[in-house]
């Protein structure tokens, strides 16, 4: 048996997770190489925090190379195309052949097709824009707050929400929030409407404790910085004085280009194994597109990636004669909901369940709060952090039944 080598797209949460469970499974004479443009892997979650100021750059970072299992190659390159018949990948840094490919390309940001977004909103999907977004509520003296989402789909899909409650909380600290409006636009008909009526309606719910205005269906046409105005689908004009803006997604156009998306462009794979249309082509993540029951996708959250990416690496090691499948992707899916307050909610989901997803939702507490930083500290932190942080992560998975190495 030669070496075999096995490339994964994307050094995200999926991607990490890929290449690990990989290298655990493959032989060491196989090769694992990930392709990535960047040094450094960010905590997308944490982007949250970093917003309202409480956290730094530096601690929602690590270099990618530190959460890479020895043997884990890294080639430090842009993606250009993809030839899913051949596995050729061509990158900046010269052609990979593999003889398995991962997909792990995420979603993309498209400011430019909403017209004024890049000089009116701050971006808290990237770092930043959650900098300038923590700048400008740390010189915040009252007026109106919009969290503006802007088009469908977007990932993690309760961070708008997240992020009115957290703006809430910290103008509530500065002593500003009773001078101030907060509102949430969204064309969702309900808040993270894949979870079902009883998730939106907690949702909703916390936003009204914190009266905070709930918007729904109401698409963005525009943005008018000149006047401050936001511009809805119907017309009707919003005026703001701050905005934090959810940007539009779209597929990476080298998805698009290679064949394999739909017509958006999103990867359909095979729920159950993560397997394109494509030989030995899997994909995981943000990239993919997973009908369920109720016609809705499967929501782009980095639980899921996670989840995708061990089933995948399953299956390719089955693929290349070194192991059995071990599992098939469950659809179980988990979320904090950042509440303000050193309070979170907590949400396990079973989302490939019929007629609708059943979702099991936990109140606002400290204790979830400290969960979600445990998460935090378990995928960033070192040697010693992670092992805490894992014993803490394991009560609440068996409390709620989440299947082993999932949390």
């Amino acid at each position: 048996m030669g070496t075999r080598t096995v490339v994964v797209l994307g050094g995200g949460v999926g991607g990490v997770a890929a290449a690990n469970e990989l290298r655990r499974l493959l032989s060491p004479a196989d090769r694992v190489v990930v392709v990535e443009r960047e040094a450094r892997h960010l905590f997308q979650p944490s982007l949250l925090w970093l917003m309202v100021g409480r956290r730094r750059v530096e601690r929602i970072s690590r270099p990618l190379a530190d959460l890479l299992k020895p043997g884990v190659e890294i080639l430090r390159a842009d993606v250009r195309s993809i030839d899913p018949a051949t596995r050729r990948v061509e990158t900046s840094a010269g052609d990979v052949d593999a003889d398995a490919l991962v997909i792990a390309l995420g979603a993309e940001y498209a400011p430019e097709r909403i017209v004024g977004f890049g000089d009116a909103a701050h971006d808290f999907y990237t770092v930043a824009g959650a900098v300038s977004l923590a700048r400008a509520i740390d010189g915040f003296r009252g007026g109106r707050v919009v969290v503006a989402v802007t088009g469908l789909p977007f990932k993690c899909p309760a961070a708008p929400y997240e992020a009115a409650l957290l703006i809430d909380d910290e103008l509530s600290r500065r002593g500003v929030r009773k001078a101030t409006e907060i509102d949430v636009y969204t064309p969702e008909p309900q808040p993270m409407p894949v979870a079902g009526p009883a998730m939106g309606q907690a949702v909703e719910a916390l936003l009204a404790a914190k009266s905070i205005g709930f918007h729904a269906r109401s698409p963005i046409e525009r943005f008018e910085p000149a006047s401050r105005e936001i511009v809805l689908g119907d017309g009707t004009r919003v005026g703001y004085d701050l905005v934090a803006g959810v940007p539009p997604h779209q597929p990476p156009p080298i998805v698009r280009a290679s064949g394999l998306g739909n017509e958006a462009g999103w990867l359909p794979v095979e729920r159950d194994t993560m397997r394109t249309s494509a030989e030995a082509v899997y994909a995981v993540g943000d990239v993919t597109f997973i009908p369920l029951a109720n016609g809705k996708p499967l929501p782009k959250a980095g639980v899921f990636a996670h989840g995708q990416a061990l089933v995948a690496a399953g299956q390719i090691a089955a693929l290349l004669g070194v192991t059995r499948p071990a599992r098939n992707f469950d659809g179980i899916g988990y979320c904090w909901v950042e509440a303000g307050g050193g309070q979170a909610g907590f949400a396990v989901g079973r989302f490939f369940a019929e007629p609708d997803p059943e979702v099991d939702l936990r109140r606002p507490g400290r204790l979830w709060h400290v969960g979600k930083v445990l998460f935090e500290r378990y995928w960033l932190g070192g040697p010693l952090e992670k092992r805490v942080a894992s014993l803490g992560l394991d009560v609440g998975a068996r409390l709620f039944r989440i299947p082993p190495g999932r949390m």
